[in-house]
């Protein structure tokens, strides 16, 4: 019975017309302990699955590719089932009336360890998955659902069920790349699912290898390799596995093409729209906000673009996005054979279409391909235009072709965005917020820049937009016109000359995938597709320091103790040690004295030379603080602790033994 109540509790109010047609309530219960989050009280958590009836002739389904293959029930509906998470305050005239909804990323949830600083955890319930309680302080109520069918079950991970596009068989391609000599490897990326080959034997399946991506694929005889997978040195069969005599060898990038069955992927990105409509209009909601980070930000980039944020009555499902380090990119979400967790870098997976045109805000034309329009065309033809934020880092430069959201794609001048979208640009951090105190398989030790506290900003900037019209804080990125956004050969004349510093050659220019004639349909019929010209990407040029100028300075970077960069390259003895990696970048620190400096022939000035003691450092990063408190990108209230993991951070900096190469005093 109490099953039951909660379930009417959550969907009484949903319109005839929605297409979550059932809610199964699988848990219950107070969050946290019953904790009270200041003037909004304590948090229930709900769990679940959501179960979902489309309807394949309805117009606000028709871009999703395939829908007319996937098989029906009786009443010529598709029906399918994914997990969801909902956290709500208690008492709900204590909440604030905004839902504010997460595209997880390959399953995981993480705004909480994002905004709220919390335990990295799948199925939050303690006070530790809390953390410091920003987002309840705030009455939000927070959703996530699952969405993308290759998510491998682990850790708690959301999970949908997407079904199989029946009487369809294809060819794909996967590419494997390893950091160590490998036996066997999935034929997925990133913990994924992969597709099945159709037959362990097929003997036109091929594996291939090159070294770089523009290379002549090499072709591997048959007989060295079979889909299997590796168990104690023997090859065991394995359809989403493949084994190859002698191994894969590190940093080469093998390719293999089979026969498969397509998933109906794209109803991934039709069940976020329609778990937005239903819990959106559930009751007491009166606006609704989206978020994601990395891949679920492309996510949100493709919704728009492809018009899912509006739902079968014509309703927006969400006012207003923060799309945060998603590049200029958008994905593989919705097309036959579509791989969700694949994205290009500098040395990977380019035949996976995440950077495709159109990539601005207001409308252009590609003199390549004479294609126009842009990221809002659907948008506006709808009449339901959502307020957008992106925030980007700089290692989106180097690796998510972001100068290609604000410039043409010929890289060669500067565009601008539209009204409803603003763009803020954290300037020498890498793509996340990680403090390692080790160097993995990268070069140069790993960059603890913190922007998770002005994100913090954004997003009650974006509420505030959306609510109640205010107008967020002017846009903060690098120009073409103001000689902060340059070529790569630019960059490297430019950056300063670092003793034994090895220096990025090249940084993520994606190309034009020609995928055959039936891509518009989203149907590949060039597997692997032929590689176009490419769209010309632009790097955040530096200043003395070798950090990036332009964008926001966080505290730290205004007030620097090292060179802070977006890039990292890799180690050679881990493979294509020209290459710099997907997401990391570095931390250089500065000499300590004079003495030291010149002994190295440093050229950048000493930390004796720029702060004369721990205090004059201190009030130079406070000082820091408040000028982006005062441009409303930084709470007052997040000051006081930049200040002191700063002023922490300095007295290891200082103390650490230039010639002591490990990483350890990053952290505390």
């Amino acid at each position: 019975m109490r099953a039951l109540t909660i379930l009417l509790a959550l969907c009484w109010t949903a319109p005839a017309w929605a297409v979550v047609e059932r809610v199964e309530v699988t848990y219950q219960g107070v969050f946290a302990g019953g904790v009270s989050f200041g003037d909004v009280g304590s948090y229930e958590k709900f769990a679940g699955r959501l179960h979902y009836a489309i309807d394949p002739d309805d117009p606000a389904n028709a871009a999703v590719v395939d829908l007319a293959q996937a098989p029906r029930d009786a009443d010529g509906m598709v029906r399918f089932a994914g997990d969801f998470l909902l956290l709500r305050p208690t008492d709900p005239a204590r909440a604030n009336r905004r839902l504010l909804y997460e595209v997880g990323n390959r399953g995981r949830i993480g705004m909480l360890s994002f905004f709220n600083e919390a335990d990295s955890s799948s199925d939050p319930q303690s006070l530790a998955d809390a953390g410091n309680g920003f987002l309840f302080a705030q009455g939000y109520t927070l959703l996530w659902s699952a969405w993308n069918w290759d998510v491998l079950e682990a850790d708690g991970r959301l999970q949908i069920e997407l079904p199989l596009a029946e009487g369809i068989e294809g060819w794909l391609s996967a590419e494997i790349t390893v950091k160590q000599r490998e036996a066997s490897q999935p034929v997925a990326w990133g913990n994924s699912r992969g597709y099945p080959a159709l037959d362990l034997d097929q003997t036109d399946a091929k594996l291939s290898v090159r070294d770089r991506q523009g290379d002549a694929r090499r072709e591997i005889p048959r007989t060295q390799w079979r889909f299997a997978r590796d168990e104690g040195g023997e090859p065991v069969a394995d359809a989403t596995h493949i084994w190859l005599q002698g191994g894969f060898a590190p940093g080469l990038l093998y390719e293999v093409v089979y026969r498969s069955r397509p998933v109906v992927v794209g109803l991934g990105l039709a069940a976020i729209r329609d778990a937005l409509s239903h819990f959106r209009r559930a009751g007491g909601i009166e606006h609704a906000l989206i978020f994601g980070i990395s891949q679920s930000g492309r996510v949100i980039s493709h919704i728009v673009w492809q018009g899912f944020h509006v739902d079968k009555a014509g309703h927006a499902v969400f006012d207003g996005a923060l799309i945060h380090v998603g590049g200029a990119g958008k994905g593989s979400f919705n097309h036959r054979f579509a791989q969700t967790t694949r994205h290009g870098s500098p040395h990977e997976d380019h035949q996976y279409p995440a950077d495709f045109f159109p990539f601005t805000t207001v409308d252009q034309r590609d003199p390549i391909t004479g294609a126009e329009g842009s990221v809002l065309q659907r948008a506006r033809a709808l009449g339901a235009v959502p307020k957008l934020i992106f925030t980007n880092t700089g290692g989106e430069y180097w690796t998510r072709s972001a100068s290609l959201l604000h410039t043409d794609v010929t890289g060669t001048r500067d565009i601008a965005l539209a009204d409803e979208a603003r763009l803020y640009v954290f300037a020498g951090a890498q793509h996340g917020s990680w403090l390692v105190p080790h160097r993995a398989w990268f070069e140069n030790c790993i960059n603890p820049l913190d922007h998770r506290p002005p994100m913090r900003a954004l997003l009650l900037a974006l509420d505030a937009w959306t609510t109640r019209g205010e107008t967020p804080p002017p846009s903060a990125y690098p120009r073409i016109a103001t000689g902060e956004l340059g070529r790569l050969a630019e960059w490297r004349v430019t950056f300063p000359a670092i003793p034994g510093l090895r220096l990025p050659v090249v940084n993520l220019r994606p190309p034009r995938l020609q995928h055959g004639p039936r891509w518009a349909e989203g149907i590949t019929d060039t597997v692997p597709p032929d590689f176009g010209p490419v769209f010309e990407t632009r790097v955040s040029l530096p200043d003395a320091d070798g950090i990036a100028r332009g964008g926001i300075r966080l505290p730290a970077a205004a007030v620097p103790l090292g060179t802070y960069t977006g890039w990292n390259l890799r180690q050679p003895r881990f493979g294509a040690g020209n290459q710099i990696d997907r997401w990391v970048g570095s931390f250089l620190p500065f000499a300590r004295d004079d003495a030291t400096r010149e002994a190295a022939g440093d050229p950048r000035a000493s930390l004796t030379a720029r702060y004369a003691d721990r205090t004059a450092y201190e009030s130079a990063v406070a000082a820091a603080a408040d000028a982006l408190v005062a441009r409303r990108l930084l709470l007052d209230a997040d000051v006081p602790a930049i200040v002191a993991r700063a002023a922490a951070f300095y007295d290891r900096v200082l103390a650490h033994d230039p010639s002591d190469a490990s990483c350890e005093y990053l952290a505390p």
